[in-house]
């Protein structure tokens, strides 16, 4: 029977952490693998193959967020393995708690969701003092409001109407309830797809350009658009190409997230010809 006294995860699922913090901590969510490295240097000794921050970050590899290495895992001893609902696989959180070993499970939809689940991710279940980087990220979001290239304020209401495609082959997009798309609004884009039935629904090309977008977000993960894949499939449309990290990341880059993004959504380019403004 679960402790009725343990921490619980952003599931609401129990967490056997036991008397002492954690001391031998296996991400498998690259944001949180550089969150925790930039807290506790020395805490982490497992990370995904995916998890690239901080450049030096000098740990065992566990294969991807979708494949883990369960036995390389467990072979690391760990006291505790934190993941995300949405990047990580629950079969594979299921067969590490089976085999005993605790983990912490988080659910971010919304920056300010993000700040609650990182404070408690640090504070209770890695038990560290928060850390001044979450404080200097709340801080720079703190006064974001939608502006325009030339800095006057808009309405969010007045933003462009955008499509933030995150995948070809077959195209998908931004859809409902989205950590990105909860970012992109209060820079003041209005998501086109905000409202669809799904998160990250497929769309074909024809159907994004029938809306008419006034801009098309090209963030360089999970696919990697660049100026030569991607903004040519939007031909008079403003494109901005965004980082991923900074837009799809909830960790130390929330603190730089504002001004990176804003400046390229607020300095997009059409395709074949210059800068917007």
């Amino acid at each position: 029977m679960a402790d009725p006294t343990a921490p619980r995860d952003d599931l609401d699922l129990p967490v056997p952490l036991g008397p002492l913090p954690p001391r031998r901590v296996v991400s498998l969510v690259p944001s949180l693998t550089e969150a925790v490295a930039a807290t506790a240097p020395g805490l982490l000794v497992g990370a995904t193959d995916w998890c690239s921050h901080p450049a030096d970050l000098a740990v065992a590899r566990i294969g991807g967020t979708k494949n883990p290495d369960l036995p390389g895992i467990l072979a690391l001893a760990p006291d505790l393995v934190i993941a995300n609902d949405e990047e990580n696989r629950r079969p594979d959180l299921d067969a590490l708690r089976a085999a005993g070993v605790p983990v912490w499970v988080t659910d971010i939809r919304t920056l300010d969701g993000a700040f609650r689940s990182l404070d408690r991710l640090l504070t209770v279940a890695c038990r560290l003092p928060r850390p001044a980087w979450l404080d200097r990220a709340e801080a720079a979001w703190h006064d974001v409001r939608p502006t325009a290239a030339t800095g006057d304020v808009r309405p969010a209401a007045d933003g462009p109407r955008a499509i933030v495609p995150i995948w070809r082959r077959p195209w998908m997009v931004l859809g409902r309830d989205t950590f990105a798309g909860d970012l992109l609004h209060r820079l003041g884009l209005r998501l086109v797809h905000a409202d669809h039935p799904e998160r990250y629904p497929a769309v074909p090309l024809p159907e994004l350009l029938a809306v008419r977008p006034e801009l098309a977000v090209l963030p360089d993960e999970p696919y990697r658009f660049t100026a030569g894949d991607g903004p040519e499939a939007f031909p008079g449309i403003p494109v901005a190409l965004v980082s991923g990290r900074h837009l799809t990341w909830y960790g130390p880059s929330l603190v730089t997230a504002p001004s990176v993004l804003r400046q390229a959504v607020d300095h997009p380019f059409v395709p074949g010809g210059g800068t917007t403004s």
